[in-house]
């Protein structure tokens, strides 16, 4: 007998509908067949299957099985098929009618004992049955909160098989799983760091408010132990909270790469990403063998942070450039091409010289002229090009650390940077573009006129330091999100007064 259960593969953030048919036939010597380019993972189901099947009090048929993943041209990975391959055998059987399978779809992974065991993915695949209008979604139990995010889908969460059997036949009510959206995002925006926890760096605090504001890219640069990594790690408390489409969208590619911590349905807070220096191209972009996300996907609508970022090959920043420029990033392989989004905001530190301490007043640098030249030239001009503020962050003197004051709070700058982000969105209306970091050349000479005074202001710098047309541009994306940050409509000259002291590359200060 014949019988077809609806399941799921999830391809890059995407599931893709696969029909499981199961054709269980008397003739011939007993054998278990599986096609439709099964990987070794889908291909050892049989055991499980076969296993779980026995220990429920199932007889296994010992007759010729053949399982067919359909379309046969789709690869199929991971262990999701065992629960719609062990649902085929017994309505094959004659034991569940086939009309109680019919606009569900089927995932999860068999334990030996009958125990159903979560698997990645389960949110694309929620949104997979909303967007085909299925009547639910049979999963595992603890992917249920997970996928109950989606509205207006039917989630069923299963301990095990017998309930899955139970409820097909009928014998069992299972109530539908809803995850309350307004309640998680609430109870899991919540921060543990906070900018008050920073003593001093008050110009670096600065810096990363306007960086947040416009949406700019940072290189920050200073010796060790001056707060580089503490400042980049408080960067994410005052980004504009998650919109529910952003914390959907980031939660699915946490849940790919299996990130999702149990209890944590949907990813509230902007992720923070920081990867070792050691860390190959493919990690850091995505791929493999079968495509997977990488590092920068995760950071997606977050912040990646690059800690001593002349240590990281060159290969490995290369590839930042597409992510950076397009918000997204494609993964060509010989099984498939795919795109990952990769909207994230880089944050980058460096030492200003191998050893650390040049220009260090309490410390002597060792390094010679050449040595810091070969080091600064570990970050490419390309990458450069796309990081609009570079800042010193100078060690932290003693009086400062021991101080009692403690900073303005995360909050409070939070509520400028959402102010200015609101100038931004209403300026860039049918612009495509969201926020001042992602203005191209035909925005520059649109939203970026300048006061008589300001354009004065600017050419001076132009000649005195010797700024390249580079820097230039980037000036003025700076002064416009400062402006912005003042409710300013017109770019004044302390604007460009600030803008300027945030290329410390470009002003010869290294």
């Amino acid at each position: 007998m014949l019988s077809k259960v609806l399941s799921s593969s999830v391809i890059g953030i995407e599931a893709h509908t696969v029909e499981v048919e199961v054709d269980i036939s008397s003739r011939g010597l007993p054998h278990f067949s599986m096609v439709g380019l099964p990987d070794a993972a889908v291909k050892e189901s049989r055991d499980r299957v076969r296993a779980a099947l026995k220990n429920i009090g199932f007889h296994f048929p010992l007759k010729q099985i053949t399982v067919n993943l359909a379309p046969a041209d789709l690869k199929k990975e991971g262990s999701a098929f065992d629960l719609p391959i062990a649902v085929g055998i017994i309505a094959s059987e004659g034991l569940i009618d086939p009309e109680a399978l019919k606009g569900y779809i089927f995932t999860g992974e068999l334990s030996l004992d009958g125990k159903i065991k979560p698997v990645r993915g389960a949110l694309s695949v929620a949104l997979l049955v909303r967007r085909l209008g299925l009547k639910g979604l049979i999963l595992p139990a603890v992917n249920a909160p997970e996928a109950g995010v989606v509205d207006k889908t039917t989630v069923l969460g299963m301990q095990n098989l017998p309930d899955v059997i139970a409820f097909l036949r009928g014998e069992k009510t299972v109530e539908p799983f809803v995850t309350d959206i307004a309640e998680t995002m609430k109870e899991h925006a919540i921060y543990e760091d906070d900018f008050s926890d920073v003593k001093g760096q008050e110009h670096a605090k600065r810096a990363l408010e306007v960086a947040a504001a416009g949406g700019h890219n940072v290189l920050m640069i200073g010796p060790p132990g001056s707060g580089k990594t503490m400042l980049s790690k408080r960067l994410a408390t005052i980004l504009p909270g998650m919109t529910f489409d952003e914390a959907l969208e980031t939660t699915r590619i946490h849940s790919i790469a299996g990130l999702l911590k149990e209890g944590r349905p949907l990813l509230a807070l902007r992720p923070f990403r920081a990867p070792h220096h050691t860390i190959s191209d493919v990690a850091l972009i995505g791929g493999g063998q079968t495509p997977k996300p990488g590092e920068v996907s995760m950071a997606h609508n977050g912040v990646l942070f690059l800690d001593e970022i002349p240590e990281f090959k060159r290969n490995v920043l290369e590839v930042l450039r597409q992510p950076l420029e397009n918000g997204e990033v494609t993964v060509s392989r010989a099984v498939a091409s795919l795109t990952y989004p990769a909207s994230f905001m880089l944050v980058s530190a460096m030492n200003p010289c191998p050893c650390g301490y040049l220009g260090d007043p309490k410390h002597a640098c060792t390094c010679s002229p050449s040595q810091v030249y070969r080091y600064r030239r570990r970050v490419s001009g390309p990458l450069l090009d796309r990081i609009d503020i570079h800042i010193e962050v100078p060690a932290v003197p003693y009086k400062e650390l021991s101080n009692e004051y403690a900073g303005e709070s995360s909050a409070s700058i939070r509520e400028r940077v959402l102010k200015a982000r609101n100038f931004q969105l209403a300026r860039f209306t049918g612009e495509r573009i969201y926020c001042n970091g992602q203005m191209k050349t035909r925005h520059l000479k649109k939203y970026c006129k300048l006061q008589e005074d300001a354009h004065s202001l600017l050419d001076t710098a132009m000649h005195k330091l010797g700024l390249s047309a580079r820097a230039y541009t980037r000036i003025l994306k700076l002064s416009r999100t400062i402006a912005d940050l003042e409710s300013s409509s017109d770019i004044q000259s302390h604007h460009i007064s600030e803008a300027i002291q945030y290329r410390t590359l470009d002003r010869g200060q290294y």
